[in-house]
């Protein structure tokens, strides 16, 4: 009992010592984390810079959204007539509505405000959640992670509505797969939107050409249409960096081109389709029309496509910019360009097939068309980067398989291109363009995976409201409301068309969100099975310094998924092999969930076990926005980290207590001269067998971003210091050995069939097309080691 107290004085004595020096080592780096944290809320731009930037989000924004116009009439009437005007002002007061409640209420003033540090999509919501809440299936954060500075997240009280609605996501795994679930679906309409949208787009602008040229088959259209297409998807290659300074003043001038004709053809042809502003004519217009009104919502609904692509690109602008550029230019154009169209269907009832480029002044039809085009392209341009971007956050956060990745700036990381996908979205791109000829059974398509996005990001955003902005309820109310009412109304509409074109989206979602699901789900039984058959530290330590085997010269990094712990390919390699390295480093790269991880807090090293076993763990974080790519300086930002680390850690020599730096908050029992005592001598004898792990761990700033100074606590030993960093070069010297573990994973024999399909087949398949982790880490084929394991799941 007297040792027990002698020992719980001295923890308390060490950990108070360490609270002094993590008060020293921590103090900036809480400034830091303040001003970087609220560094998206709280920067000021100058008018100047906001116009500047509400001008440039226009060509990255609000394309898709800008090109509407083009097909929304066409697919109200199908028919290409209408027999009563007031039709028409029915149709332009719901058009007027839906505008206003959805892209300019909802998203540019509520949505756009639940960003991740300005990132915006589905992912970026259900990364808020999950800092919130413990929603994330595979469980390999911990709390250092919340030190992080973007790891932003709002405390709640225990009682409080938030707070039950916290523990009700949290009780329960399928509660969890569900909301992953939803997020998935989300993300594989807008995938599908990446495919739709080049499609109706350019079919769309191309058919100007029939106006002027009546006797042209609908043929060469779709041929010139996928000749285009088949250019736009060659040149992504190139990246938009070096033509996206034309994307702005492109769609500037098509907005104010539409909203001019539009003008024009108000005054020329009828300004009495004002009268579409009065809510009223909506009610008139389903009362005179019926289920046929009701059915005419679908192409209604293409009004407001693009308004998910404008919060998916929300990343590089403010959104106050955002904001500005959408009531300032794009909100009032739109309005003018279809109250235009409206006025001239009004006067030529029979021309609402090609009612836009029919409405465009004949003096002014060529300049317009050309403009058209340019905008279509611009519009599909902007949706299939934002297709790229939520494949690699899907990526990060192990819903997709291992794809290539290519930065195509140096000056905007968010700007990448994935051939894989690139070419996959060509070819089903021009499959829909040329199997279905006309922009109607497209618009089907495309109105049925608008409204799955927008309803998917309503419910996660009640649980934004609930958990992160802790809005009163009757506030959640009333938005749930509003926006389901509204949006419910079109999905029942679009639902009437799945067998008019409107299947196509659900077929592409469904095949990507079977992928993404599968992927997803070994991935997390391959975690848990590493977790489950981690080894325990006491076997390595009851080895012995040596390990029970021949220490060679040499740096191996063993890469592993696990966070903590001694992988099982370290204990089946040790026991195969005869020899191992003279210094072994487990290398674990996982993602957060947070948009990205600051370089210089992105490496955390701790030693496991004494000294004289040399054996360390490095857990390299990165964000979803963040890539590791083929990184030639990774290696070298490593073993920085890890020479900083011993240094560190012989400053503080004399009052090390674990517990206060480990990672995983694992408690660590030492008396006298234990693993790594007062004295820093090692004794493997007094290892108490039942610990779970004994490490000493310093959070190491990376030298490549300042420097960092740490006043000595203890008798720091200089000698052993030079000692052990000249061994760690010698032994860098004489080679490094990458240890990867090549798995492969089957199901049980009593698994039950479809458990077996999408394990053994589905699984296995994905797995073997996918990327090799030694390309994605750079590991030159010389320095590479698989270790082949058979995991049953």
């Amino acid at each position: 009992m007297a040792s027990r107290t002698e020992m719980d004085e001295d923890s308390d004595n060490n950990k108070g010592s360490m609270w002094v020096l993590d008060q020293k080592l921590d103090q900036p780096m809480d400034e830091e984390a303040g001003r970087l944290r609220n560094m998206y809320r709280e920067k000021k731009f100058s008018t100047l810079l906001l116009l500047r930037l509400a001008f440039q989000s226009l060509g990255v924004v609000y394309g898709d959204l800008g090109t509407s116009p083009l097909y929304v009439f066409y697919n109200t009437f199908p028919s290409g007539e209408v027999n009563d005007p007031e039709d028409v002002v029915g149709a332009l007061s719901l058009i007027i509505y839906s505008l206003t409640l959805i892209p300019l209420l909802k998203y540019v003033f509520v949505v756009c405000r639940a960003n991740d540090n300005g990132q915006g999509g589905t992912f970026a919501l259900y990364s808020l959640l999950c800092r919130h809440a413990k929603i994330k299936t595979i469980p390999n954060q911990h709390r250092t992670d919340e030190q992080l500075t973007t790891y932003s997240r709002s405390t709640f009280h225990e009682h409080s509505f938030a707070a039950k609605t916290k523990r009700w996501l949290e009780k329960y795994a399928f509660r969890k797969n569900a909301l992953l679930i939803l997020v998935l679906v989300g993300t594989c309409m807008v995938i599908g939107d990446g495919i739709l949208t080049p499609a109706i787009s350019v079919l769309s602008s191309v058919g100007g050409i029939k106006v002027v040229q009546p006797g042209m088959s609908n043929g060469v259209v779709v041929l010139i249409a996928v000749i285009i297409l088949i250019g736009l998807f060659s040149l992504q290659h190139y990246g938009t960096d070096r033509v996206g300074w034309l994307f702005a003043p492109i769609v500037l001038l098509w907005f104010l081109l539409i909203g001019g004709i539009g003008i024009f053809n108000i005054w020329k042809y009828d300004s009495s389709v004002l009268k579409a502003f009065s809510p009223l004519h909506i009610f008139y217009y389903f009362k005179r029309r019926g289920k046929e009104g009701w059915v005419s919502l679908g192409g209604i609904m293409l009004s407001i496509t693009g308004t998910e692509a404008l919060f998916a690109d929300l990343a590089h602008f403010p959104v106050s910019a955002i904001q500005i550029a959408f009531t300032m230019v794009v909100f009032p154009c739109l309005l003018l360009a279809y109250s235009g169209q409206a006025a001239y269907i009004m006067h030529n009832k029979t021309h609402v097939r090609d009612a836009f480029y029919l409405s465009i002044p004949e003096s002014i039809y060529w300049p317009v068309f050309l403009i058209a085009t340019a905008a279509a392209i611009v519009a599909s341009q902007a949706t299939i980067s934002a297709t790229f971007s939520i494949i690699k956050q899907a990526l990060a956060l192990g819903c997709f398989p291992r794809v290539k990745i290519v930065h195509t700036s140096k000056k905007f990381l968010g700007q990448i291109y994935v051939p894989d996908i690139n070419w996959i979205l060509m070819i089903l791109c021009i499959a829909v363009t040329a199997g279905f000829k006309n922009q109607s059974q497209i618009g089907n398509a495309y109105g049925t995976a608008v409204v799955i996005v927008m309803l998917v990001t309503t419910f996660l955003m009640i649980l934004i409201m609930l958990l992160v902005w802790r809005c009163h309820w009757i506030l959640v109310l009333i938005f749930t409301i509003l926006s389901l009412v509204v949006e419910f109304t079109y999905f029942s509409a679009v639902l009437v068309k799945v067998n008019q074109g409107g299947w196509v989206p659900l077929v592409i979602a469904a095949a990507f969100l079977l992928i993404m699901y599968v992927w997803h789900y070994g991935t997390v039984k391959r975690y848990q099975f590493e977790m489950h058959s981690k080894v325990s530290m006491a076997w390595i330590l009851g080895l012995g310094p040596s390990l029970g085997l021949v220490r060679v010269p040499g740096i191996g990094l063993v890469y592993t998924e696990l966070a903590s712990g001694v992988p099982h390919i370290f204990s089946h390699f040790i026991t195969n092999l005869p020899a191992t390295h003279s210094v072994v480093v487990f290398v674990c790269v996982k993602y957060l969930p947070v948009y990205t991880v600051r370089e210089e807090e992105r490496f955390l090293v701790k030693r496991i076990g004494p000294k004289n076993f040399h054996m360390f763990r490095c857990v390299a974080r990165y964000g979803y926005k963040d890539l590791h790519k083929k990184d030639d300086d990774f290696e070298n930002k490593l073993f920085d980290c890890l020479f900083l680390f011993v240094r560190l850690e012989s400053m503080m020599e004399g009052c090390s207590d674990s517990d206060e730096y480990s990672l995983y908050g694992q408690q660590t029992h030492q008396s006298g001269d234990g693993p790594i005592g007062n004295n820093g001598n090692s004794s493997s004898s007094n290892i108490d067998p039942t610990m779970s792990s004994v490490d000493s761990i310093v959070p190491v700033r990376s030298p490549l971003h300042g420097n960092s100074t740490v006043g000595s606590s203890g008798q720091a030993s200089a000698q052993t210091e030079i000692d052990e960093l000249e061994f760690l070069k010698s032994c860098r010297d004489a080679g490094v050995v990458h240890i990867l573990g090549n798995t492969v994973v089957r199901a049980r024999r009593d698994s039950k069939f479809y458990k077996k399909i999408a394990i053994d087949y589905i699984y296995a398949f994905l797995r073997k097309i996918c990327r090799e982790n030694s390309v994605i880490f750079n590991i030159p084929h010389e320095t590479l080691l698989n270790v082949g394991q058979v995991f049953f799941v």
